[in-house]
């Protein structure tokens, strides 16, 4: 009865999620488009992929999340540093290349790219990067290293290595940066963070226990980049001299709703969880050699793991893919840009509002900073930031600005608030950075910009229609940033102000 409790309300925190956006949708489909979009049981029949994320929520619940942290704190424990940076890694790759966010945006890169970006190639090498950086953030939390030279130090090579990338890469690049870090890792990560800060002395929670999800965030865009570089540079590949043809798809076919085509699907599946089962068994039996407890309620949780996946991916191609493509072309039929915008914004601050992920971090970090921060101001603040994102990055598709200059001056307007900004939200910020793209936000952002770059003439679906997730991305930051730098001189200079007024001591 308790876990079908907890399954209930699972579905219910999905289905919240899901709502702004049904919401929105419903809203400019009746008031501004005032028509019925077309092929809208295959649409409603996908929106199902409320239950195959509240499945895989389940599952994690049951079978993931318990070993992760029992794993966590045994490793702690022993103080072992090679055990504690081999865990880092082994939890950060398995969660990543089973992130579904990142395998909706991958499989969308090897269609629009004719197959040359490789989908398993391009998540083999995020989930590298993060196991790497979880690992280098794993040893920085424990020697107490500043987070805020890492982060300079990284946005400075990301944006170095921007200006060499071709520019069929960037915008994916930077998208994959924002969309590593999602259901499945943001729990683990910000919780192994976390439980190092709290089980060492002289550490802060607050400054120490955050920003491993913001160097979650930050490398990938690094490695993509040179996969793009070794792709469209060494390889010498050109997208112009094969036709791409998007077309309008069929949805049931895309799908593969028959007997093999669900077979086939649930063995990928399989594919992709793997690697964290076999995180799991290896440290548990082989390193810590224990027996894994609870072992019938693991395994079923892993099972609801695959099937929720599995679900959830069937929900992306039957809903939320058509669903932005076709609001992209209806809007753009319109002949308004300004309705463009306001869908945008409307999309962006609405889903992130109602954003499990940000409401936990910023529960977590109401408590940590003991009144410094305030839970729902840090809510607005990133929704605000995540809606302006996301209407620059529209602009810019319908403007046919390249991508580079609008994501370094966005960079360099965040390294400078990082220097501007008091210590104590540094970290946090870049963390927010890191969780405002949901697992059903990202796919219909993806759609969206991958939908207006096919029908506005003179864009590319691949240099064009991805980089939305990267706005929503660096904008948060500004945002948080912005209002602690201006919070802390307002702070300062009223300070400054009481003590001038008062009277001299006699």
């Amino acid at each position: 009865m308790q876990d079908i409790k907890i399954f209930w309300n699972t579905l219910l925190h999905a289905g919240r999620n899901l709502l702004p956006i049904i919401l929105v949708v419903a809203a400019f489909q009746l008031f501004v488009l005032q028509s019925v979009p077309e092929g809208l049981t295959g649409i409603l029949i996908g929106l199902g992929v409320v239950v195959g994320v509240a499945l895989f929520l389940q599952g994690l619940e049951m079978g993931i999340f318990p070993i992760g942290k029992s794993l966590s704190n045994a490793f702690a424990r022993r103080g072992s540093l090679p055990l504690l940076l081999g865990f880092g890694f082994s939890f950060g790759f398995a969660a990543v290349i089973a992130e579904p966010a990142l395998i909706a945006v991958a499989e969308q890169a090897q269609t629009i790219s004719q197959g040359h970006i490789d989908a398993l190639t391009l998540r083999l090498i995020i989930a590298t990067s993060v196991g790497l950086v979880v690992a280098l953030g794993v040893l920085r939390t424990l020697l107490g290293w500043p987070i805020h030279w890492f982060m300079i130090g990284g946005y400075i090579a990301v944006v170095s290595v921007t200006w060499f990338a071709p520019p069929e890469i960037v915008g994916l690049a930077y998208d994959s940066g924002g969309v590593t870090t999602n259901i499945v890792t943001v729990p683990l990560i910000a919780a192994l963070g976390m439980g190092l800060a709290a089980s060492i002395s002289g550490r802060n929670v607050l400054s120490d226990g955050f920003g491993l999800v913001a160097l979650a965030v930050m490398v990938p865009m690094i490695t993509v980049q040179a996969y793009g570089i070794y792709v469209f540079e060494i390889v010498g590949v050109d997208l112009a001299a094969d036709a791409l043809d998007l077309g309008e798809p069929d949805d049931a076919k895309s799908a593969n709703l028959d007997p093999m085509g669900i077979l086939m699907g649930l063995l990928v599946t399989v594919r992709d969880v793997l690697p964290i089962i076999a995180a799991v068994l290896f440290f548990q039996l082989a390193i810590l050699r224990q027996r894994i407890p609870h072992l019938k309620r693991v395994v079923i949780g892993f099972l609801l793991v695959i099937l929720g996946l599995y679900a959830f991916v069937i929900g992306l191609k039957l809903g939320l893919f058509p669903i932005g493509e076709r609001m992209a072309d209806q809007l753009i039929a319109r002949d308004n840009v300004i309705f463009l915008y306001l869908f945008a914004f409307a999309i962006g601050f609405a889903t992130t509002m109602a954003e499990p992920a940000l409401i936990a971090i910023g529960d977590q970090a109401e408590q940590a900073a003991q009144g410094q921060i305030r839970a729902n101001v840090i809510r607005l603040l990133v929704a605000a930031g995540v809606a302006i994102g996301i209407t620059i990055g529209v602009h810019r598709i319908i403007a046919g600005d390249s991508i580079h200059y609008y994501v370094i001056g966005g960079y360099a307007l965040v390294i400078l608030l990082t220097f501007l900004a008091p210590r104590y939200i540094v970290a946090l910020a870049y963390d927010l950075g890191g969780v405002t793209t949901s697992e059903v936000t990202v796919p219909l952002v993806t759609a969206l910009g991958i939908g207006l770059a096919t029908q506005i003439e003179g864009r590319d679906a691949l240099m064009d229609g991805f980089g939305l997730i990267a706005f929503a991305s660096i904008f948060p930051i500004v945002t948080v940033l912005g209002y602690a730098t201006v919070a802390d001189y307002t702070n300062r200079w009223q300070a400054k102000r009481r003590a001038a007024d008062s009277p001299p001591d006699i």
